[in-house]
């Protein structure tokens, strides 16, 4: 497998075009042959000997499948807030780095390239107003839409995005239509993606 990969997706790019802006890249992956090395600890058998393990242990779960946890995956990904909010409920070994809206959001006015979705114009200049007038930053916020974009570092590991693959892969909200097609584009997709339509049937 690869030590490292970078990927760009927008959403434009696949068959869901309502969030243009929702940006996925893939900045590095790592430990995927530690990973291995110690499943082969586990079995006895030489490295070279454990692709064939690795996949059909994949998605067994009950921790046939912890290697994956070894597997670091660094993602930059920019998207609106309704999708960070769901994406904040994945806590299992991630660790997250954003700009900062506390220290960042009054510096400067706001335009429609700030969020995902086209905002009216004159709640756009209320928004603003609030800005020039150095509101608290706590009302900007409140103030601001769940379209407005924010930019994240992300750290995750493979196992968690399979989770990620296998609930979300027919998701309502088209962002995670894209995030998976991404995720199908990583070194050894078969660990994330394989078998996830059987655990969540489309509707």
């Amino acid at each position: 497998m690869s030590s490292s990969t970078a990927l760009i997706l927008h959403s434009g790019d696949t068959s869901t075009a309502e969030n243009p802006k929702f940006i996925v890249k893939t900045i590095n992956i790592c430990g995927a042959e530690e990973a291995i090395l110690g499943l082969s600890l586990s079995y006895n058998q030489p490295m070279d000997k454990m692709d064939r393990v690795a996949d059909r242990l994949a998605h067994k779960g009950n921790g046939h499948n912890k290697f994956l946890e070894s597997i670091c995956v660094w993602q930059d990904i920019t998207a609106a807030r309704d999708w960070w909010s769901q994406f904040d409920t994945y806590r299992i070994d991630i660790t997250k780095q954003s700009e900062s809206t506390m220290h960042t959001i009054n510096k400067k006015p706001l335009t429609q390239e700030n969020f995902a979705t086209r905002v009216k114009e004159d709640y756009l200049e209320y928004i603003n107003n609030l800005i020039e007038d150095k509101a608290p930053v706590a009302i900007i916020k409140k103030a601001l839409p769940e379209s407005f974009l924010q930019r994240r570092i992300v750290r995750t590991n493979y196992m968690t995005l399979q989770s990620i693959v296998r609930q979300r892969h027919n998701h309502k909200l088209g962002e995670w239509h894209c995030y998976c097609s991404h995720l199908e584009r990583l070194p050894n997709k078969q660990w994330l993606t394989t078998l996830a339509s059987r655990f969540n049937p489309p509707a």
